[in-house]
């Protein structure tokens, strides 16, 4: 029993078909407090390798009766590669010991080996198996970490992009109540935009950014005079200018938040003209960011299909040929081309849609995942 107690600092495996060593090698490895178990041969070898608990190092002499002991290392590697194995051999080929190295041998001792060789190479291996395991445990307790952090920051993360979401769809509803043309608008206006980037393989985060410069594109006319805003009639040329500075005011109003500064280029430049004709800045072609470009069109098609107090909605099918024809001047042809693929019942299916009393803005600025 107190034998039992003394043993208590490794479980060792000893493979060699010479009965005289292997008791020698056993006997060195009990005096030193490890526990020695004899394996004659390569299937004894492996019979006792499976057993449980695990041995914590195996001594494999390198030429076996019944078989190569290398490839019995090979085997032991495969099944367990965290114990370590020290071959001995009275081979002195130094061929075979890098053969053994290679396999996954700790180390390897030519016969005949001394006590003390013995009991400090069998510490060492151990001692850095421990390390080994140690490392292996510390790494895993700080990848689990790693992915308990991320997964609480993903969860903050999309808790306060509902909370975005929700201040957007709340702007949205008061310029809806200063402007009652916009009512749906926006809502229409982003869904078709999300709709068009998609069909361009647009990366998550530019689609996000899309959605809330299309959402909040006329937010800059809370700032415009009720006088201009809701004339019924035609506008002064004085009035127009006045109009017009809403992009300006719009870009004002959110370039200073963190999460809409992105967004904020979509409101400023979302009535600019590819052939430069637009405003506020005139910008031309690729100058004016992807986003307004694609904006224009989802913006064009809102307006044609919709009703105005000077005209009535036009159909999808004039709406496209309209698109179509300012392809160039108006709108980008890249953008149009991409338009013109998407079938008109899509259109038709997404407004009726977004038009039932609930909306659809939360889904539409929540449409893709967060990826910045």
């Amino acid at each position: 029993m107190g034998r039992k107690s003394h043993m208590s600092s490794g479980r060792i495996l000893v493979v060699d078909d010479d009965p005289g060593v292997a008791a020698a090698i056993r006997l060195t490895l009990e005096n030193a407090g490890f526990e020695g178990v004899i394996a004659r041969d390569r299937l004894d070898a492996l019979r006792r390798f499976a057993e449980t608990p695990h041995f914590d190092l195996v001594l494999l002499d390198v030429v076996l009766r019944d078989g190569d002991g290398l490839s019995l290392l090979e085997t032991m590697k495969q099944v367990h590669p965290d114990t370590p194995v020290v071959m001995i051999s009275g081979l002195h080929d130094i061929g075979v010991a890098i053969s053994a190295m290679k396999i996954g041998a700790y180390d390897y001792l030519l016969k005949p080996v001394g006590p003390e060789q013995l009991q400090s190479t069998v510490r060492r291996a151990l001692s850095e198996r421990d390390l080994d395991r140690r490392d292996t445990l510390h790494r895993h307790s700080l990848e689990r970490l790693v992915e308990a952090r991320t997964d609480m920051l993903r969860r903050a993360i999309s808790d306060l992009e509902r909370s975005y979401d929700i201040t957007l769809e709340a702007l949205g509803n008061a310029l809806d109540l200063k402007d009652a043309e916009t009512e749906g608008h926006s809502k229409r206006v982003t869904a078709y935009s999300i709709v068009i980037a998609r069909a361009m393989n647009m990366d998550p985060y530019e689609m996000k950014v899309i959605a809330r410069g299309a959402f909040l594109h006329d937010i800059g006319k809370m700032a415009i005079p009720d006088a201009i805003l809701a004339k019924p009639g035609r506008l002064t040329l004085e009035e127009q200018a006045v109009m017009r500075e809403h992009c300006d005011r719009g870009y004002a109003m959110l370039k200073k938040i963190p999460f809409l500064e992105h967004a904020a280029e979509i409101v400023l430049s979302h009535q600019e003209h590819f052939d430069g004709s637009g405003y506020s800045r005139g910008l031309k072609g690729e100058e004016i960011p992807i986003g307004a470009r694609i904006f224009a069109v989802a913006d064009a098609l809102d307006a044609i299909t919709s009703d105005r107090p000077y005209r009535k909605a036009k159909s999808f099918a004039e709406a496209r040929r309209e698109i179509e024809r300012c392809s160039g001047t108006q709108f980008d042809p890249a953008i149009v081309a991409v338009f013109r693929e998407l079938p008109e019942k899509l259109w038709l299916d997404l407004r009726a849609e977004i038009d039932q009393p609930k909306g659809v803005t939360s889904m539409a600025l929540s449409e893709s995942p967060h990826d910045r």
